[in-house]
């Protein structure tokens, strides 16, 4: 399979709500791909299919061999609970190495030593021994990205993940996905700030009454 995601028929929902169908839409290494629509299209729940959180109603979603298994950073909207979330921000980063982990109870020296490089990328390895919910809203989203890229990541799933973000730091936040996606890992993100969303994508997913998957020759 040379596609890290390949969607065929998909058909979504959640609980008893059924979603528009999805266009067919492929994500291959180093894409970028944003994912828009209206409120209640089923933007949020297909990030949760690709990650595997939940089970699409109907159609195929083929994820390429090993990814599932360690290869997928999730950042997922931040409610109060995760905000609050009492760690440090080493704990949170070095817990996206967790399904490289397995049941093993401690880390091992290089999982610690890739939470410690991706902090080091993120800009926020002065910060480890901070309390996570005692950072600024750019701080916390730049942890989550170094604990999103922390595993072997070959795929990053972002939902709305400058919402709440001053201008600034929305801006400071769409430079460091821009450098991680030049590094070669691909972008899925599902974003209202369709400014920030487009300027980097290679493809577009436009989910509801007028859905469609598209290039962005610009930017292919």
């Amino acid at each position: 399979m040379a596609n890290l995601v390949e969607s065929r028929d998909l058909r979504l929902g959640y609980g008893s709500n059924a979603m528009c169908p999805c266009p067919d839409f492929t994500v291959g290494a180093g894409d970028y791909l944003s994912i828009v629509g209206p409120n209640g299209t089923g933007k949020t729940t297909l990030l949760k299919c690709i990650a595997g959180l939940l089970k699409p109603r109907g159609g195929t979603l083929t994820l390429a061999p090993g990814l599932a298994d360690g290869g997928i950073g999730y950042l997922p909207q931040q409610g109060p609970l995760q905000r609050d979330f009492p760690a440090s921000v080493r704990e949170v980063v070095q817990s996206g190495c967790q399904a490289l982990r397995g049941l093993r109870p401690f880390y091992t020296r290089a999982e610690r030593l890739r939470a410690a490089d991706a902090m080091e990328r993120l800009g926020v390895a002065e910060l480890a021994k901070r309390c996570y919910h005692e950072l600024s809203g750019g701080q916390r989203q730049r942890v989550l990205l170094a604990r999103a890229i922390c595993g072997e990541c070959r795929l990053l799933l972002l939902d709305e993940p400058t919402t709440g973000l001053d201008p600034e730091a929305t801006e400071d936040f769409y430079r460091l996905l821009h450098g991680i996606n030049f590094g070669g890992v691909a972008v899925v993100m599902v974003s209202h700030n369709l400014d920030g969303a487009l300027q980097d994508a290679t493809h577009i997913l436009t989910l509801g009454a007028h859905a469609s998957f598209e290039r962005r020759t610009g930017n292919a």
